[in-house]
């Protein structure tokens, strides 16, 4: 059975535009697959740390979020570290960055 889901490209472009509208810095670090990439979010809290969230899809397909490191902020090179680790993987994996240093950033499904 074929599902049409949202392609990444318009997915990515309207976070962008949200978190503008929220007055929060965001970037896309690195362009995946435009209809079919998953998505990798670094939380930059602009020193205390990161936070990622990826995407993952569970045993019925349907996407969800995870933090790979954990909820707790981490070292950002620790954080870049892990984030070249899954694109050496996944070159269809799209990155974006939101600066928050306020931490109330989550992103949306």
């Amino acid at each position: 059975m074929f599902e049409e889901r949202l392609k990444t490209s318009i997915w990515v472009s309207a976070e962008i535009r949200r978190l503008d509208v929220e007055l929060m810095t965001a970037m896309v670090l690195h362009k995946g697959d435009k209809d079919r990439g998953l998505v990798l979010i670094k939380k930059n809290l602009l020193g205390p740390g990161c936070v990622l969230y990826i995407q993952s899809r569970d045993m019925d397909g349907n996407l969800g979020w995870r933090c790979p490191l954990g909820e707790e902020p981490v070292p950002e090179d620790k954080a870049d570290s892990y984030i070249a680790r899954q694109r050496d993987f996944d070159d269809d994996l799209w990155v974006i960055e939101v600066e928050d240093p306020k931490g109330t950033y989550q992103p949306q499904s």
